[in-house]
């Protein structure tokens, strides 16, 4: 494990990221106004200002655009969970790494609700959806095992080029990692789901904050509401 923070991105790596954001984005809105069957790759590219050819750069089909837009931020997510200091215990090494991606939630609130309308009104993008998701949980609890010292030797620390064996993976991890990674994808919808409804009255980062200290805390009981 090496301990610090993740190196700052170059130029180069900041320009990649904004169009592939702006491509998602673009999507996103073509898919929640007319349908994501009738969005295609032109007009996706056309309307974040890029051309096909870039579009392909970065998605390899026209459905990856609704499906692995989170592929770069799971990704960042694991290296900071090894980058973290060695004092740092497991949670708080996740919950920290999350929260750095999570940064800008509030005022991505809006895309967020586009992308679950479109992946509901969409059955097959909602499946490789769910897929991604657990593809990713994956990766992230054989990272948080490598972090532990219990690395899975199956897992290279890049989900893209670990062993498409998942059974296979599932079994070289112990219960920890695994629990782990599953409670802070869980701790970081519902944080989600819960600011998205009280937004008026709460903001993002404390409810995400509260969430993780519940965790920490081993989700004693609260007390009692006044009544």
């Amino acid at each position: 494990m090496t301990e610090g923070k993740p190196a700052p991105l170059g130029l180069r790596e900041r320009k990649k990221q904004a169009t592939r954001a702006a491509l998602v984005a673009a999507a996103v809105r073509l898919a929640a106004e007319h349908g994501a069957e009738h969005v295609t790759v032109d007009a996706i590219s056309e309307a974040a200002g890029v051309s096909a050819r870039t579009f392909f750069n970065y998605f390899d089909s026209r459905d990856d655009v609704f499906v692995m837009i989170g592929a770069e931020s799971s990704a960042r997510v694991r290296q900071a969970v090894l980058a973290a200091p060695c004092e740092a215990s497991p949670l708080t090494a996740l919950r920290d790494a999350m929260a750095a991606e999570l940064a800008e939630i509030e005022q991505q609130q809006e895309l967020w609700r586009l992308h679950s309308e479109v992946l509901r009104r969409s059955p097959h993008l909602l499946a490789r959806s769910i897929g991604a998701h657990m593809a990713d949980e994956l990766a992230l609890a054989e990272t948080l095992a490598e972090r532990i010292g219990a690395g899975s030797p199956l897992f290279s620390g890049d989900a893209e080029s670990a062993s498409p064996d998942d059974e296979r993976r599932r079994r070289a991890l112990d219960l920890y990692p695994r629990l782990l990674a599953a409670v802070g994808v869980a701790a970081v919808r519902v944080a989600v789901e819960h600011w998205c409804v009280r937004q008026d009255d709460v903001a993002f980062t404390d409810v995400f904050r509260e969430t993780f200290e519940h965790l920490a805390a081993g989700l004693p009981a609260p007390p009692p509401a006044d009544r």
